[in-house]
């Protein structure tokens, strides 16, 4: 008997290995795709998410402030920024599969899986392209320290669809529409062609997350009759710690279904 969408999302959030956890999940995309592809969908179902994805023993965890910082110009720092976008793409890789098993109470139309696990597909070869660049300079994933609070946006939403989809890909994953560019230039100036490719394919297919996660957002504030901006606003003034920081890609964040009248406000310069 076929798995449900849920019990293979859970499959994922309960694998440590790097690796295995995004072979698992593109495997499950592949199965989920193909049979909706083929008109024999499988069922949503229903499954326990754990509360906190499995990771591996590596990397170290540590709060933001004591991640060390590194200049960025020099190869350490480099490889340092590779590591930080590998774990961004790991827990991007739960948060998707994670929104998938938690809000199974949400009454979704299936086109709201296919996005996410498409996401959860393009996050998965995002860290891929990562750790080869990783290994291509003779690190790993799991070498240096990584930011302990990825996971706090997750567990802060955890009762709240809403808020989730606000804080996750129209504020988190938004803000790498914004950073990506300048990453990219960092590693052109420095020659290093293979993390630019990877990084220009993240940064290609980032747009649609944030779309979804926009689409989605405006899909139940229409459910309930509610203003989507006003919605936002309030959400993301509760679970977001701190006021959003320009500079943002306005032309991306319009491209994804975001308009500045929705983040501008958020900033200390909008909020004063």
């Amino acid at each position: 008997m076929s798995r449900s969408l849920a019990e293979m999302a859970t499959e994922v959030l309960i694998t440590a290995d790097g690796r295995e956890k995004t072979r698992l999940s593109r495997a499950h995309a592949v199965t989920w795709l193909a049979a909706r592809a083929e008109g024999r969908p499988l069922p949503v179902g229903r499954a326990a998410p754990p509360q906190r994805p499995a990771r591996p023993e590596q990397p170290e965890l540590l709060s933001p402030r004591d991640v060390p910082k590194r200049k960025p110009g020099s190869p350490a720092g480099r490889i340092a920024l590779l590591h930080a976008v590998a774990h961004i793409e790991l827990n991007a890789v739960d948060l998707h599969w994670d929104i998938i098993a938690r809000f199974i109470d949400t009454d979704f139309p299936p086109g709201f899986y296919d996005d996410w696990v498409r996401a959860a597909d393009d996050e998965s070869k995002h860290f891929n392209l990562m750790c080869d660049c990783l290994e291509a300079e003779g690190s790993f994933y799991g070498a240096l320290p990584a930011h302990a609070g990825m996971w706090r946006a997750a567990e802060d939403t955890a009762g709240d669809i809403l808020g989730r989809l606000a804080v996750v890909p129209m504020v988190l994953e938004a803000r790498g529409l914004d950073v990506t560019p300048g990453m990219i230039e960092i590693f052109r100036k420095a020659g290093a062609t293979r993390a630019v490719e990877a990084l220009e394919v993240i940064y290609s297919e980032e747009v649609a997350h944030v779309a979804y996660g926009s689409k989605w957002f405006h899909f139940l504030c229409g459910r309930h009759n509610l203003d989507p901006k006003d919605v936002f606003h309030e959400l993301v003034t509760k679970y977001f710690k701190g006021p959003l920081k320009p500079p943002f890609n306005e032309e991306k964040r319009a491209e994804a279904g975001l308009p500045p009248d929705f983040y501008w406000p958020l900033t200390a310069e909008g909020a004063a």
